[in-house]
């Protein structure tokens, strides 16, 4: 299927590993020019050499700036000043009890996971409205509405990512532009395993172990009863930033599951 997106410029944040990675990889094997963002110039080159490497990529390029601060915002404005698909994809995450949490811990990923998005929102959303057309998704989790007790502080991040994408929604009326979110269950990941050990009853088993478990006992509603892949999302986000996806707006989309949409 042809998504449409060869004039396309999308910017995903958090693409050097992991579902960010597989995002960007997707969106530049459909045609679109991708910027891919980091902190680090290894991993940086690294991630942009294997999204150029997609058959039939379109241009790639990687962008060194941390997108979680207010100086990494404004490089990205300057280095990128157009974007037509924006996913705000970077986020963090960890397992604690709720009375360990500290103030630090709670704005730590508040600016990271909540803040960071909103930035870049605030630069991009505007001359998307003035052109008519644009795309932002905002990755969060299933963890924004179905609350994990061991990850409270990470699950208030991602119940403000889907007001923000709401809200940014509903500003879109009459529009050719879009704002929709993406709710993955637990996924596949560089520190998944040890996420895993740090919630395991055994942090020595093996990883499938590991994986069993955490769905057995931390996730039994889960439908699929296993790590959803990176590339699974990806595909979604790459609908949802295709001009084909034109009648989904304000939406929250879990990848497993079910979905909970609206529709405009």
């Amino acid at each position: 299927m042809d998504l449409k997106l060869n004039d396309k410029t999308a910017l995903i944040t958090g693409s050097t590993a992991g579902i960010g990675l597989e995002i960007a990889r997707k969106l530049a094997a459909e045609g679109a020019s991708v910027v891919v963002t980091g902190r680090s110039r290894a991993k940086l080159d690294q991630a942009a050499a294997l999204v150029a490497a997609e058959p039939g990529a379109g241009p790639v390029r990687g962008v060194l700036a941390d997108a979680a601060t207010a100086e990494g915002a404004e490089i990205l404005a300057r280095e990128v000043p157009r974007v037509d698909v924006l996913v705000n994809n970077l986020g963090i995450y960890e397992s604690k009890p709720f009375a360990e949490i500290a103030d630090a811990d709670w704005h730590g990923l508040f600016e990271t996971n909540v803040v960071s998005g909103a930035r870049l929102a605030q630069r991009y959303f505007p001359p998307m409205l003035d052109r008519n057309w644009g795309r932002i998704i905002f990755v969060s989790s299933e963890s924004g509405l179905v609350v994990p007790p061991d990850m409270i502080h990470y699950a208030v991040t991602k119940s403000a990512q889907l007001t923000i994408a709401r809200g940014l929604a509903q500003l879109t009326k009459g529009t050719a532009v879009t704002v929709n979110s993406v709710m993955p269950g637990p996924t596949r990941s560089e520190g998944i395993v040890d996420f895993l050990r740090s919630v395991a009853t055994d942090p020595n088993a093996a990883p499938e172990v590991l994986e069993a478990e955490f769905f057995r006992l931390h996730r039994p509603l889960s439908l699929i009863q296993r790590m959803i892949e990176p590339e699974e999302i990806a595909a979604l986000v790459a609908y949802l930033a295709s001009p084909l996806s034109a009648a989904t707006n304000g939406a929250a989309l879990r990848v497993e599951g079910g979905i909970v949409p609206t529709i405009a």
